[in-house]
C-alpha cells in the first residue's frame, strides 16, 4: 500500500496571536512552530499504524511551504514517514495549495491520501474535499476511525446522535478527526533516521489563488466575570433581565 500524508505547519496553540502591516499579516516573530495536530496526531500516525499492520506500507508526506517549514516534516519522518516532499511555495490559499498537492499525487497512484481535517490556524476544511475533486478520487471526510480489509474501507463518521459506516474501495481520500488514532513522540531512533530519509524540494505548478485576505482580527476581550452569592437568585433574575445581552 501506498499512503500520501498531507502535514501543515501552524503555530503553537500556546503562541501568541499577533498582526502586522495593518493587521494583513500574521506576526512570526518569536512563533513556535509544530505540525498541524489533527495531520500529525490523526493521519500520520494512522498511517504509521497502517504500516506497522503491513511492513511493505510506503508513507510519502507533502507540505507545501518554504524552506522554514523542513522542520516540521522531518520531525513527521522521525515518527514514521518514508519520504518527503516540500512543494516550494509560500501561497495560504487552499486552492492553491491543493492543486500542488494533486499535480504532485496524481502520477503517483496513492492507494490512500489521509489529512487532518482542518489546520488549527485557519480552520478552513476545504483541502480534502479539493483534492478528490481534482483527482477524482471519493472522500471521507471528519472520520473517527476506519479498518481496512484488502483494498476495502470500513470508515465511521460521527453524525447527529449516532455513528455513519461508510464502505468503500481504494484509492481514496479521508480527513482525519479525533478518534482516528492516539498521538506519539518520535523516539531518538526515528529521530536519527529522520536525518537521512529522503526529502524532496519541488517547484509549485502556476496556479492562480482564488482567496486573498484582506484584514485579520482579534475577537473581543472576555467581559469580567459577577459573582452572586447562591441564596440571593433574585439578584441574577435582575442581571440576566437588565445585563444579559451586553455581556
Amino acid at each position: 500500500m501506498k499512503i500520501l500524508v498531507c502535514i501543515s505547519r501552524t503555530p503553537d496553540t500556546t503562541a501568541k496571536i499577533a498582526f502586522t502591516d495593518n493587521n494583513t499579516k500574521f506576526a512570526t516573530e518569536g512563533v513556535q512552530w509544530i505540525i498541524n495536530p489533527y495531520d500529525e496526531w490523526y493521519a500520520l500516525v494512522k498511517a504509521i499504524e497502517l504500516k506497522e499492520k503491513d511492513p511493505s506500507t510506503i508513507i510519502h508526506l507533502i507540505n507545501v511551504g518554504c524552506i522554514d517549514n523542513e522542520p516540521i516534516i522531518r520531525k513527521a519522518l522521525a515518527l514514521g514517514g518514508d519520504e518527503g516532499i516540500r512543494v516550494n511555495s509560500n501561497s495560504e490559499d487552499a486552492y492553491v495549495i491543493s492543486s500542488q498537492i494533486a499535480a504532485v499525487a496524481a502520477p503517483e497512484n496513492y492507494d490512500l491520501i489521509l489529512l487532518g481535517k482542518e489546520t488549527i490556524d485557519h480552520n478552513g476544511s476545504s483541502i480534502g474535499g479539493m483534492v478528490s475533486e481534482m483527482l477524482d478520487l471519493n472522500l471521507i471526510s471528519l472520520s473517527t476511525g476506519f479498518q481496512l480489509n484488502d483494498t476495502t474501507i470500513e470508515a465511521t463518521r460521527e453524525i447527529e446522535g449516532g455513528e455513519e459506516i461508510v464502505i468503500l474501495e481504494t484509492p481514496c481520500v479521508i480527513t482525519c478527526q479525533k478518534g482516528m488514532a492516539e498521538a506519539r513522540i518520535p523516539n531518538m531512533r526515528g529521530i536519527m533516521a529522520a536525518r537521512t530519509k529522503p526529502l524532496k524540494i519541488i517547484e509549485p505548478i502556476p496556479v492562480s489563488p482564488l482567496t486573498e485576505t484582506m484584514a485579520f482580527e482579534l475577537p473581543p476581550a472576555k467581559a469580567g466575570v459577577k459573582l452572586i452569592p447562591a441564596d440571593q437568585p433574585e439578584i441574577l433574575i435582575q442581571l440576566l433581565k437588565e445585563e444579559a445581552k451586553t455581556i
